[in-house]
């Protein structure tokens, strides 16, 4: 069936707005990131998540209802806990990996990289620094061919005997090496 708003209708595209707008605010906190880590490759219930992110059930309910409502985590059946209580188990969706950028979004992932990291032995991190010096058209392919790798990765299918990896990559400009022009001397 057609639709009948047309193409350009400011009306359809406030809707889209707004629905960007949302699902920013959703993906805007660094405790949000990280309940979308935690239940990728397990379903956990909100207490098993507050437990983990050692913060309060109630404050980790508000954000998984808010990641929920934006179809970010699914619940998935309710089970009866250690003491026959009905618990609700959630699950990643994989959504915020096709969700986009969002202004502040390179401040909030270094946020939530750095808490992440911050509870490994860093003797486990591998971290590399590289500096290079492009044109736009070599920035481009390098950021696709980075894109098409992670993304390979991210639809396979996890190995259940595998242990749990989290990849962090920022491409930026160097603003310690711009090259600046040189004044004249008098």
């Amino acid at each position: 069936m057609a639709s009948t708003q047309p193409e350009n209708d400011p009306q359809t595209e406030h809707h889209a707005d707004a629905e960007r707008d949302a699902d920013a605010r959703a993906l805007s906190s660094t405790v949000r990131l990280r309940i979308l880590r935690l239940c990728l490759d397990e379903s956990l219930t909100n207490r098993e998540i507050a437990d983990r992110l050692e913060k309060n059930p109630a404050t980790v309910l508000h954000h998984v209802r808010t990641l929920v409502d934006r179809g970010y985590l699914r619940a998935e059946p309710v089970r009866r806990g250690a003491r026959g209580s009905r618990e609700v188990p959630y699950r990643a969706t994989g959504r915020s990996w096709t969700s986009g950028a969002f202004r502040g979004t390179s401040q909030l992932l270094i946020d939530t990289f750095l808490e992440e990291v911050a509870l490994t032995d860093p003797d486990t991190v591998e971290a590399s620094r590289l500096g290079l010096r492009l044109g736009a058209e070599a920035r481009d392919e390098l950021r696709t061919r980075l894109h098409d790798v992670l993304q390979d990765f991210a639809t396979r299918e996890p190995d259940p005997d595998g242990t749990p990896y989290s990849v962090f990559l920022a491409v930026h400009e160097d603003a310690s090496r711009r090259v600046t022009p040189r004044r004249a001397t008098p």
